[in-house]
C-alpha cells in the first residue's frame, strides 16, 4: 500500500510528487488521443472517446486507490455526480467505493496488535486473512467471536490521519486562487478537513452507531451493527455482521419494480427521519454502506461521517414544499437566508430561485394534473443536481456548514436513481413530521423480518 510505508511515502512531497505524475501522465494521454483523433472519422472519434475516458478514469482510480486519505474520498465523492461526468468515467470510479486496493494480511494483522494488544487469532474464534471491503481509510474483515457470532472488522491504515492532513496542505495550495476570490471558501475545506479526519477515530464512530441504532430502532426494516467494546479501539472497530450485497449486486437478481419502490421509499423515510427528528445525518451516502436483501429489508455500515445539524433542516424542506419564495420578498429573503446563511446578498442568492423552482418541482409536484409519485430513473434530478453545483461555486453561494448533508442528499439521489424507484416524497416527508395527509399508503409489513 504506497500511502503507508515508513519510508515517508505518506508525506506532503512525495503524495504531491505522486499526484503531479498522475497529471502528467494524464496530459499526456490526452495529447495523444487528440493527435489519434485529427486522423478518425466522427462515429469513430465517439468510440475513441469512450474508450479514452475508460482508460483515463481507470488509472485515475488505481492510483487515488492506491493513495487512500482525501484524495480517495474526493474520488468516491466524484463518483456519484452522475450529472457532471460520462459513464465510463463514473463507472470505474464507482470501484473506488468498496475495491479499493487493501492492506497485505500481515499488516493488517500488525495492525490489529498494535491497537488491542494481540493479534486477531488471539481473541477470536475465526479471522479471515482476506478483507471483504477495502475503503478510503480502512478495510474490514470477516471474524467469528469466541461467543460463535459472526462479525466485521474494521481496521485502519496505518499512518492515514498524517496522510489526511498532509493531501489537504496540497489542497490548499492548488486551490489558492478559488479561495482567494471566495469561490472556495476556506471555511469550506476546513469543514471537510474535519469531518474527513473525525472517520478516523473508530471510538467516535462506535458512539455514532450506538446513538443511531437506538434512535432509528423504530424503523423495522433498518439494521445498524452492534458494537463489540471489548474487540475495538480507536483504530479497530468490531461490529456485529449485518447481511445484504451492494446496490449493483441486489440489482443484478431482478427485483420487481414494487420491491424497488418500497426500498426507495425506505431510503428517503430514514433520510428525512435524519433531518427531522434526530438533527445528526449519516452523511456518507455512498452505495458501499448499504446492504439490500430479497425481503426490502436495508442494512446501513459505516458511521465514521456523521452531521450534526445546526441549520434548520425540516424548515428548508417545507419551504421547498410550499415554494415559500413565491410568497412575497419577505419570505423569499426568510427562506434563502435559512439557504445559503445571512452573508449572502439577498440580490445574489435571488439568482439560484431558478433552479430551487426545478427541484421543488421534480420532488414536490403541484397542480391538478400532476402525478405526485417522483420517478427517479428520470435523470432529471442528477441534471438538477449537476446545475446546481456550478451555480453555487459560481455565485459563491456554498455554506461550509452545508457540505456534508449535500453529500448525503446526492448520495441518496444517486442511489434512488440507480434503483429507478417511484415514490411520493410529500406523502413520506408528512408522515415523518406528523403533518396530516389524505390517503398515506403505510409502508407494507414485511414477513419474518429479525433485527440484528
Amino acid at each position: 500500500m504506497g500511502l503507508v510505508k515508513s519510508n515517508g511515502q505518506s508525506g506532503v512531497l512525495p503524495r504531491g510528487y505522486r499526484l503531479g505524475k498522475l497529471g502528467v501522465r494524464l496530459l499526456g494521454s490526452y495529447l495523444g488521443y487528440q493527435a489519434q483523433n485529427l486522423l478518425l472519422g466522427e462515429g469513430e472519434r465517439k468510440q475513441r472517446q469512450a474508450r479514452f475516458q475508460r482508460q483515463v478514469s481507470r488509472r485515475v482510480r488505481e492510483d487515488l486507490g492506491k493513495l487512500k486519505g482525501a484524495a480517495m474520498k474526493l474520488g468516491q465523492l466524484v463518483s456519484m455526480a452522475n450529472g457532471t461526468m460520462r459513464p465510463e468515467a463514473l463507472e470505474e470510479l464507482a470501484n473506488l467505493q468498496m475495491r479499493a486496493p487493501g492492506m497485505h494480511a500481515s499488516l493488517a494483522r500488525a495492525q490489529f496488535k498494535s491497537a488491542l494488544g494481540k493479534y486477531p487469532e488471539e481473541l477470536l474464534c475465526e479471522f479471515d486473512p482476506e478483507p471483504m471491503a477495502a475503503a478510503s481509510l480502512g478495510q474490514v474483515h470477516r471474524g467469528v467471536t469466541r461467543t460463535g457470532e459472526k462479525v466485521a472488522i474494521k481496521i485502519q491504515y496505518p499512518a492515514i490521519r498524517s496522510a489526511i492532513e498532509n493531501d489537504f496542505k496540497l489542497l490548499r495550495s492548488v486551490t489558492l486562487p478559488g479561495q482567494l476570490t471566495g469561490h472556495l471558501p476556506a471555511a469550506l475545506l476546513a469543514e471537510l478537513e474535519r469531518g474527513i479526519l473525525e472517520e478516523t477515530d473508530y471510538l467516535h464512530e462506535a458512539q455514532n452507531l450506538e446513538f443511531f441504532r437506538k434512535e432509528l430502532g423504530g424503523l423495522a426494516y433498518l439494521s445498524i451493527p452492534r458494537v463489540y467494546h471489548e474487540l475495538s479501539s480507536d483504530r479497530v472497530l468490531t461490529m456485529s455482521f449485518i447481511e445484504g450485497v451492494p446496490l449493483r449486486d441486489f440489482l443484478k437478481r431482478k427485483p420487481s419494480s414494487a420491491m424497488r419502490d418500497l426500498i426507495g421509499e425506505r431510503l428517503d423515510e430514514m433520510y428525512y427521519t435524519q433531518l427531522h427528528r434526530l438533527k445528526a445525518l449519516h452523511a456518507d451516502y455512498h452505495p458501499g454502506n448499504f446492504l439490500f436483501q430479497a425481503d426490502g429489508r436495508i442494512g446501513l455500515v459505516d458511521f465514521g461521517c456523521v452531521k450534526r445539524l445546526h441549520i434548520e433542516m425540516t424548515k428548508i424542506i417545507d419551504g421547498m414544499l410550499h415554494r415559500s419564495w413565491r410568497q412575497g420578498e419577505g419570505e423569499a429573503r426568510q427562506f434563502l437566508k435559512l439557504l445559503y446563511g445571512p452573508q449572502v446578498p439577498y440580490r445574489r442568492a435571488q439568482k439560484a430561485l431558478a433552479i430551487l423552482e426545478r427541484n421543488a418541482d421534480f420532488l414536490f409536484p403541484q397542480g391538478p394534473s400532476a402525478n405526485p409519485v417522483v420517478n427517479f430513473a428520470d435523470p432529471e434530478l442528477l441534471n438538477i443536481a449537476a446545475d446546481n453545483s456550478k451555480r453555487v461555486f459560481r455565485d459563491k453561494l456554498f455554506p461550509a456548514e452545508f457540505i456534508f448533508s449535500s453529500r448525503a442528499e446526492m448520495g441518496l439521489a444517486h442511489l434512488l436513481h440507480e434503483l429507478g424507484a417511484r415514490v411520493n416524497i410529500e406523502t413520506v416527508w408528512r408522515r415523518v413530521t406528523g403533518a396530516p395527509v389524505v390517503g398515506i399508503r403505510p409502508l407494507p409489513p414485511v414477513r419474518n423480518e429479525v433485527r440484528n
